[in-house]
């Protein structure tokens, strides 16, 4: 490996990571020994601050992460903003309601009822506010629990949650003890339900405007 392909590696990492990350941590996911990958870090450190791009590495404390400049902040927050007020996709209204009606739940629960993939709605829903970390399960790997914010709670013109609509039939409804034994349930009753909570979440939002 030269250390061209060491610093592109590096610097995926960081990237994919996002939050910060330690020299111990990118030496394990490169394969590339803890000298060598404090050396690259370095590099990729130079690199970022000599060049007249918008992204450099901050160090805090023994860790490392690719952040925007800080004299363009105004801008990714101009971006960001516009990225907050855009509506949500179908995808998360769903996971929003199945989030709301049987909190706290992780991410596997809410993919357990789509049946698809669900991290990346999930975690647009925590950007926006919606919903927020409640701890960890007492489950196999401890998984993190969502529930919804008071932010939730504005947007839907609800004072609390005993005010969300009432569900339409408790036939389908998936319960924490029951995400290991899914055989008999009714996957076209449960996306059929979840489209309903979902329309009835959005249409309060649609009364409280």
């Amino acid at each position: 490996m030269d250390l061209e392909e060491g610093i592109a590696i590096i610097e995926a990492i960081m990237f994919a990571y996002g939050d910060p990350i330690s020299v111990d941590k990118l030496s394990e996911a490169s394969g590339i020994d803890e000298d060598t990958t404090a050396k690259l870090v370095s590099q990729l450190e130079r690199r970022y601050n000599v060049q007249s791009g918008g992204l450099r590495i901050i160090r805090l404390e023994d860790t490392y992460q690719i952040a925007t400049r800080a004299d363009l902040a105004p801008y990714v927050k101009a971006a960001l903003e516009n990225y907050r007020q855009t509506p949500l996709s179908q995808a998360a209204m769903e996971s929003l309601a199945i989030i709301a009606y049987n909190q706290p739940v992780t991410k596997g629960f809410v993919e357990q009822i789509r049946g698809i993939d669900s991290s990346g709605v999930v975690n647009t829903l925590a950007e926006r506010g919606l919903i927020e970390e409640a701890g960890r399960l007492e489950l196999p790997g401890r998984p993190i629990a969502y529930r919804t914010t008071d932010t939730f709670l504005r947007c839907f013109g609800l004072g609390s949650l005993n005010e969300l609509p009432p569900l339409p039939t408790q036939e389908g409804q998936l319960s924490l003890e029951e995400m290991n034994n899914t055989d008999g349930i009714n996957q076209q009753e449960i996306d059929e339900q979840a489209e309903e909570l979902a329309e009835m979440l959005r249409i309060g939002a649609d009364d409280d405007e």
